[in-house]
């Protein structure tokens, strides 16, 4: 009988380290979001931004330089930049080259590099399909690599009735930091112009709204998703800080296993040109400096 009771406390003891070992095991799965992953998420989008943005004036550029308009359409590009413009059989290649020095944007952010942008002469088109290589390219310290698809069209939406520019973006990048770390990022993102469409020489009026989605994948393995849908992202070209004035980002981060998951709410505030944000992890808010 005394042995009975003792094999029978060995196997509770036995199952006891099993299950400790197996907890731990199950928490090591368990994924978590910090708020230097966020920031560096965060990071990415400004740079696509901008990018997109880039793209998107020397379209608009080129179209006012050919329609033959008496009004002139002022460039967002800073004197740094050079640029070289050939049309060859109907498609109008413009590369911009940002040196390897350093060539600050309006906003503040350092390009180095080229981008290299195409487009069809057809600027009577509803729509337009602008598409965009990156060569030697750093945004504040990161080497970005891809292309990117833009589709641009007039048209109303559920965010405006009125007819409005609204450009379409599919992202292909990989973004290499200044501590080696390398991510890959997909995604679609539709932005929309609801203020300044009307008076295109000024920049500064002009409002986007910016909602979609993008899939950035760690170097661990692990998936980071976020999600702009309830409360689309608010860009004033007026405050001349790279942020959004208002809007949230859902991030949901996938461990390698794709067993767990984790979410925060990045949100941009009510308005203010700043670079304040609260990221909101487990139900806890914490205010962050956004840096570029």
């Amino acid at each position: 009988m005394k042995t009975k009771i003792l094999l029978l406390g060995a196997f509770v003891a036995l199952s006891f380290f099993i299950s400790c070992d197996s907890n731990e095991k199950v928490q090591d799965q368990i994924a978590t979001i910090e708020t230097e992953e966020i920031t560096a998420d965060s990071n990415i989008d400004i740079a696509v931004d901008d990018i997109a943005n880039i793209a998107d004036d020397q379209f608009s550029v080129q179209k006012g330089s050919v329609s033959k308009s008496t009004t002139t359409i002022k460039s967002i590009l800073p004197d740094c930049a050079t640029v070289t413009t050939v049309l060859t059989d109907g498609i109008w290649k413009r590369t911009i080259d940002f040196g390897t020095q350093g060539c600050a944007l309006p906003n503040g952010n350092v390009l180095k590099g080229k981008i290299f942008i195409t487009f069809s002469n057809n600027f009577t088109s509803l729509e337009h399909k602008i598409t965009y290589r990156l060569d030697g390219f750093y945004h504040n310290g990161k080497k970005i690599n891809g292309t990117e698809t833009i589709t641009r069209s007039l048209k109303s939406t559920d965010l405006l009735a009125a007819i409005h520019p609204v450009s379409t973006f599919t992202i292909n990048l990989t973004i290499t930091f200044e501590n080696g770390k390398v991510l890959t990022r997909t995604g679609t993102r539709v932005r929309e112009m609801i203020e300044g469409f009307s008076t295109l020489t000024v920049w500064e009026d002009n409002v986007f709204l910016v909602w979609g989605y993008s899939i950035t994948k760690l170097p661990n393995g692990d998936i980071y998703t976020s999600t702009i849908k309830a409360n689309p992202l608010r860009f004033s070209m007026g405050c001349k800080l790279p942020f959004p004035v208002k809007g949230t980002i859902t991030n949901t981060k996938t461990n390698s296993q794709g067993l767990n998951k984790a979410e925060a709410i990045l949100d941009f505030g009510k308005g203010g040109c700043d670079n304040l944000a609260t990221i909101t992890i487990n139900g806890v808010i914490k205010e962050i400096h956004l840096e570029k």
